[in-house]
């Protein structure tokens, strides 16, 4: 993927210590079918911003027979650790991303499919017959581990389900436990692709958007910290960092004055389907606040507004997900700088 790097505004006011409270974002994509050698996706058109993530699809049926297949939309794997903080826009819902979706714009209502794992071992019937809720990060399921006998709660320490959190470390303190399991949902249904006709499939839902309240590959007046993967990961390029060093020379403490927010699109399921290419596709950047800075990989990337970027391409191989890095102000100050 060619580097390329959008620049906005800079923020000339004071900045923020630097500090590395952050949030994790969870990766998210498209649609998997559950058979590719008869229906092909003729075009995607893919919106992405820190507020919503919207998708439309065309999908052609090449054969002359109807096709009854199963898609399938995979939610982001949530992890239980009380040492991390994902982004997880509605935690007490099991749709907690608000996915909808529609098919030739009528809604449809698609099945959840939830398991849970330990140590890579199911573990959802030891949930239920316990009534603890699957989501890790819910306030359900932490009161629900309150309730757990000793003895459950010894076995499950041991099988890696939960860990022990406690607070109260005084002598004859009942320990907290907190969840370790790992989360897997995905949204599925069953649908027809008509012989030789196009189907419209659109979705949408919130992004989970993964945050640091500084920027945290720049502090004591130098790139460090996660900056070489940072570098790699969202093709930042000599523009994209000397807009960050000015901000932080600009700055009284020589820190940049900006938060940090990422966004992962996982693309690649997209080659699943038959021909394993995309015939035309759409990618359409927006960073809402026009004085951000923000920075991706693509090909002939096109500012097109005030604060969204677009890509297009025919016959697109998905050879790599999307991941995006924002940094807006922290302030009004600054300039458009494109």
């Amino acid at each position: 993927m060619l580097r390329f790097v959008l620049i906005a505004a800079l923020a000339l006011s004071a900045a923020p210590a630097f500090a590395n409270d952050s949030v994790a974002e969870l990766g998210t994509g498209g649609l998997i079918l559950s058979r590719s050698d008869a229906v092909s996706m003729q075009s995607e058109d893919l919106f992405i911003s820190p507020e919503k993530v919207t998708v439309d699809y065309v999908f052609h049926n090449n054969t002359d027979k109807d096709v009854d297949a199963i898609v399938a939309f995979p939610m982001p794997d949530i992890s239980g650790d009380p040492e991390e903080m994902p982004a997880i826009p509605e935690n007490q819902s099991d749709n907690f991303l608000g996915f909808e979706v529609t098919i030739d714009g009528v809604a449809a209502k698609p099945q959840l499919e939830q398991k849970v794992f330990a140590l890579g071992i199911d573990i959802g019937a030891d949930l239920k017959a316990q009534n603890v809720p699957f989501n890790p990060f819910g306030d359900e399921a932490k009161a629900a581990l309150a309730k757990l006998s000793q003895a459950v709660a010894d076995d499950w320490v041991n099988r890696g389900i939960i860990i022990e959190d406690t607070i109260d470390d005084s002598p004859g303190a009942k320990p907290n436990y907190a969840p370790f399991w790992q989360l897997r949902s995905t949204y599925w249904w069953r649908s027809t692709f008509p012989a030789n006709k196009d189907v419209h499939v659109s979705h949408r839902y919130k992004p989970s958007v993964g945050g640091t309240s500084s920027v945290s590959f720049f502090f004591d007046g130098k790139f460090q910290g996660q900056y070489a993967s940072y570098k790699t990961r969202y093709c930042m390029d000599d523009t994209f960092e000397n807009a960050v060093r000015k901000a932080a020379k600009d700055g009284p403490d020589g820190y940049p004055p900006y938060n940090e927010s990422r966004i992962a699109y996982v693309l690649t399921t997209g080659g699943n389907w038959a021909a394993g290419t995309i015939g035309k596709f759409k990618l359409t950047v927006d960073k809402v606040n026009p004085k951000a800075l923000v920075s991706f990989c693509g090909d002939n990337v096109k500012k097109v507004g005030p604060t969204t970027f677009e890509m297009t391409a025919d016959d697109f191989y998905p050879e790599h997900d999307i991941d995006i890095l924002l940094l807006d102000p922290t302030d009004n100050n600054g300039g458009d700088a494109n």
